[in-house]
């Protein structure tokens, strides 16, 4: 594709190229897009909107909403129930999942979303994002439920996220790769600007919360006490550390130069099986890695082959450049 193409006519172009003839998918996607300007803008007003502080309730996971939570999640809503190209959407941010109102037509998809992942920046100016999932709705489900959701992650059919930095990007992926779109403000468009993005096999820089660390398991203590023996330990490599605390901002950084990002499982809270969410980050964030020739694992298995039971269903996640996290999984194999 050629740099400087809007994400619709991409979306088009590509469907012409793989001879499809589904034109609801670029339609839903154009409304996430839609979505996705609307919260640039509120995220880039801050203080002078009065978007900062807390909303003083706590979502579904029992953490103390943002004003912008709440905020983002309605805009989302908002921008996708009309098209007529969803049968239910569901949200990190609400309990149960939104079916589309009986007054708009209802369509063959699924959306799933975090609308607004790493918002524990937003008081603070750093990087925060959006990111989405596509499933198809079941043949024959007109009304869908929480269990037409419960699918793996290898039954996605798009994903992406927005990134709100120092510009506001768009990544996707629809199964053919993986693309980079930049918001030009000046047309109120995002055009293509990185095309066919790549994961470097490796990597000499890892992400993880340190102040876990008394709380992980021994393979992922292994693998961080080796990359912090630098070339006197036994990688002979020296390695660097960062953390975001928002994974859009983690995903895109290893999509650019690589790297290893690790939320694992560990013994903080032994009733969870991790701490990301399966269905709003983990596999989005997988379908978009594996498609740009990374890999994603919670150290026992691949991520997007995990059955989902629950709605708001927890995971270990370890992903980014090849080498790295078999390494990795190979640390647990080991035991």
């Amino acid at each position: 594709m050629q740099i400087g193409t809007t994400v619709n006519q991409f979306l088009i172009e590509e469907q012409r190229r793989l001879g499809g003839t589904d034109n609801d998918l670029p339609a839903l996607v154009n409304d996430v897009v839609v979505a996705c300007k609307s919260l640039s803008h509120a995220i880039s007003q801050g203080a002078l909107a009065g978007m900062l502080g807390s909303a003083g309730v706590e979502n579904v996971q029992g953490e103390t909403q943002k004003k912008l939570d709440i905020i983002s999640n309605d805009i989302m809503i908002a921008a996708t129930e009309r098209g007529g190209y969803l049968g239910a959407m569901a949200s990190e941010e609400m309990d149960e999942i939104y079916p589309i109102p009986a007054q708009y037509p209802k369509g063959k998809y699924l959306l799933l979303f975090d609308p607004l992942d790493g918002s524990s920046n937003i008081d603070v100016n750093i990087s925060v994002g959006t990111i989405f999932s596509i499933l198809r709705c079941p043949a024959g489900v007109t009304n869908p439920t929480a269990k037409d959701f419960m699918q793996p992650g290898t039954q996605q059919v798009c994903a992406g996220y927005a990134l709100y930095g120092p510009s506001t990007l768009l990544v996707l992926t629809t199964g053919h790769g993986v693309n980079c779109f930049t918001l030009d403000k000046s047309i109120g468009e995002f055009v293509l600007t990185q095309a066919n993005l790549r994961v470097p096999v490796d990597t000499r820089e890892f992400a993880i919360n340190s102040s876990n660390s008394r709380f992980w398991e021994k393979p992922v203590k292994r693998y961080i006490d080796e990359c912090l023996a630098g070339k006197d330990g036994p990688r002979k490599e020296n390695f660097n550390m960062r953390w975001v605390a928002s994974m859009v901002a983690e995903v895109h950084r290893i999509l650019n130069r690589g790297g290893i990002f690790m939320y694992p499982r560990d013994t903080k809270d032994p009733t969870k099986a991790g701490r990301l969410r399966l269905m709003y980050e983990a596999n989005p964030m997988s379908f978009i890695i594996e498609q740009a020739g990374g890999v994603c694992s919670t150290g026992r298995e691949r991520i997007m082959g995990v059955q989902p039971t629950e709605l708001h269903q927890r995971i270990a996640v370890i992903l980014g450049s090849k080498n790295e996290v078999d390494r990795v999984v190979a640390y647990h194999t080991e035991g």
